[in-house]
């Protein structure tokens, strides 16, 4: 069964399934659900799928897996504790600020 917003239940992926005429029609209101409801919606035509529209998520890095996007000849040997103080830096500079609250002064 379609649900009020014409998507059929959920496919392997998790993304819902939508015609590509439902797509074209109602775009604005599948990127809206997409950011607020973290939806992903997988576009059908006749059946059969040709795109996938999901929130895009935010990627992290580690250093050693940066290290590894490298070929190994274009690489030196890491030091694991220099990789891992790097990582604990980066992981420093990447915490979250909490403000100082008003009633403290």
């Amino acid at each position: 069964m379609y649900s009020s917003d014409m998507s059929k239940p959920s496919s392997a992926s998790g993304a819902r399934a939508v015609s590509a005429t439902y797509a074209a029609r109602n775009f604005a209101s599948l990127v809206n659900r997409v950011r607020e409801e973290r939806t992903a919606y997988l576009v059908e035509r006749n059946g059969k799928p040709v795109a996938e529209i999901r929130p895009v998520e935010d990627r992290v890095v580690t250093v050693r897996e940066f290290v590894a996007l490298f070929p190994a000849e274009a690489r030196r040997p890491a030091d694991e504790e220099y990789l891992r103080a790097v990582e604990e830096g980066i992981a420093f500079l990447n915490r979250a600020e909490i403000p100082a609250s008003p009633w403290d002064s």
